[in-house]
This record gives structure tokens, sequence and C-alpha cells, in this order.
């Protein structure tokens, strides 16, 4: 599975613990949390039952701000969004958008995309330490 401009990346955590990581990082670095969603809990709601599924929706509204000044469709892929899920193998994955999709897709700055660059935020949450 390699969908275009998705960066996907493996995790040494359940998904709870992975998202919980991530929330800790986002809120340490002064970041909005605006929502956290247990999709296979949602799932187990309506009867189906999936494999952990959980992704959170986050965001600076001072980064956003200027990306949206930029280019107000970009609103389409914020706030940001990070996806974790475990596999039929019990692998736990974390997928999100690469800042040069989204810079290529709406036509940004580098400069006004910079802060969408989550490749820092995801390496502290995956690391052991």
């Amino acid at each position: 599975m390699k969908p275009k401009g998705i960066i996907i990346r493996s995790s040494p955590w359940s998904v709870k613990e992975t998202i919980d990581r991530l929330v800790v990082i986002l809120e340490d670095r002064k970041a909005t949390v605006y929502a956290r969603i247990n999709q296979q809990s949602e799932a187990h709601n309506v009867g189906k039952e999936i494999p952990p599924l959980e992704f959170i929706l986050f965001g600076n509204p001072k980064a956003g701000g200027l990306i949206m000044a930029e280019n107000p469709i970009a609103a389409l892929d914020l706030p940001l969004k990070i996806i974790a899920w475990q596999d039929a193998e019990k692998s736990v994955w974390v997928a999100y958008n690469s800042a040069s999709y989204l810079e290529e897709r709406y036509a940004l700055s580098h400069d006004v995309i910079k802060p969408a660059d989550l490749d820092p935020l995801i390496n502290s949450v995956i690391s052991k330490t």
C-alpha cells in the first residue's frame, strides 16, 4: 500500500500508546488537539469489528492560518491528521500527509508549509526512548 502523498511508518507501540504519545508531544509543543477518534470503538458501536484504529486531528492556528491565507482551499487538509492502526499481523502503522505533497497539491510556498512537516514529530513518537 503506497497512496500518493501519504507517509506510512511502523510504530513499536500499540495503537493506543502511539496516539497517547503523540498527544503528549503535541500538547508539549503547544499544538491544539481538536479530536481523537477511536474508530474501532465507533465500528463496534454499530456491530462491526475492526482491528484497533485511531486518529487525531490537530494543529497550530498560527501556522494553519498562514497556510490558509496563502491558499484557502488548503483548509480541506487542515487541521492536520494522523492515523494509527493495527494490521492482521498485529503490526502497528502510522500514516499522515507529507508536507511536500501538501505544498504541491495547494501550490504553497515552502516556508509556509514547513510547520506541516510531521516527520520530526513522528520520529519522536515512534522512538523507543
